[in-house]
């Protein structure tokens, strides 16, 4: 059900390689500071990633190493005034896509568990629907904000001081 995501986070993973090649021209601060930034951002959409299309349980587990995720990045601490404002963007990103998909699991569990009946099938129907509201929105608009924050971030990591 998961497989609303399909959002470019590539952008996220060419930042590591662009910090590499920019190391001399950036002060170390700012650069470790980037690098461990973009390191649990890239964890995280490693997750969505690998977990599109899975069912319920995995759907769920996803929710919850989503909030790792996100405890992780508010966590580091960031002296950049500018990489803190990326960080709380992306604890934002991560705290919606966490409980948008933590809803759809919800949902999920529902049609599976649901009778063969009338008011199963009610269940069934209102479920999908849960579903789709909890991810279609979070496809569109998170998913859109985190390629964009991860172009930025880039961008950021990428200029010398």
């Amino acid at each position: 059900m998961l497989m609303f995501f399909s959002s470019n986070y590539k952008i996220i993973a060419t930042v590591s390689l662009s910090i590499a090649l920019l190391v001399a021209g950036c002060s170390e601060n700012k650069v470790t500071q980037c690098q461990r930034l973009i390191q649990v951002v890239n964890e995280g959409t490693s997750l969505i990633d690998n977990n599109k299309g899975k069912q319920v349980t995995t759907s769920l587990q996803l929710s919850k190493d989503l909030q790792t995720v996100t405890k992780s990045i508010e966590e580091l601490k960031l002296t950049d005034p500018k990489l803190q404002e990326f960080q709380n963007k992306f604890v934002k990103v991560f705290e919606s896509l966490s409980q948008s998909i933590a809803k759809a699991s919800q949902a999920l569990n529902t049609v599976k568990t649901a009778e063969a009946s009338p008011s199963g099938r009610i269940k069934i129907q209102k479920a999908r629907t849960e579903i789709d509201s909890a991810l279609t929105p979070a496809a569109k608009t998170t998913g859109k904000q985190s390629d964009i924050l991860g172009d930025q971030l880039n961008k950021y990591c990428s200029h010398s001081e």
